[in-house]
């Protein structure tokens, strides 16, 4: 049986995904990197609802995350005020020119993991499926217009290189 998500008829369906979700991350970063981002009232807002709102109620943030956040994220809050804004703009730069498709939509799953982890709801699971879908179904073919088809023989000549034996399956999946 033939699975339509996948092989270079597909790559249509996957580049309007690619297109859609990378325009989003490109905005959100472009906006971020223009108008200036201070993550640490953010920081301090996710780490304040590790505590439960009400008497028995759950608290929206995880005690472990809010521990990262506290101990690692706000000290260093200058790395993630770099980070943020250009992680966002650098993925939606690949999704949309189809470069490092995979890695790109993993990154910015990455991300929308962390601001769900962090109590942000917004439209940031929307993305996080679209994402999963591109890289769970669309795999290979999801950069196949783009970028990625010109760096194919590359990658895969580099991951037969770099897996011997193993690469040649592996090569043969990138």
């Amino acid at each position: 049986m033939t699975n339509i998500f996948q092989g270079p008829k597909s790559s249509w369906i996957w580049l309007v995904i690619r297109l859609y979700v990378g325009y989003q991350w490109l905005v959100a970063g472009w906006h971020k990197i223009v108008d200036g981002f201070d993550a640490s009232g953010f920081l301090k807002g996710a780490i304040a609802k590790a505590v439960p709102a009400a008497e028995g109620a759950k608290p929206v943030v995880q005690g472990w995350w809010a521990a990262f956040l506290e101990g690692f994220a706000l000290p260093n809050v200058g790395l993630f005020n770099f980070l943020i804004p250009w992680g966002e703009f650098l993925v939606g730069l690949a999704l949309i020119l189809g470069f490092a498709t995979i890695f790109a939509a993993t990154m910015g799953m990455v991300m929308n993991f962390a601001f769900l982890l962090s109590g942000t709801i917004s439209t940031n699971p929307n993305y996080l499926i679209l994402q999963f879908i591109l890289v769970s179904l669309g795999g290979a073919y999801a950069g196949y217009i783009g970028i990625d088809y010109y760096f194919r023989p590359v990658w895969r000549k580099a991951i037969a290189r770099i897996l011997p034996g193993e690469g040649n399956a592996a090569a043969q999946r990138a």
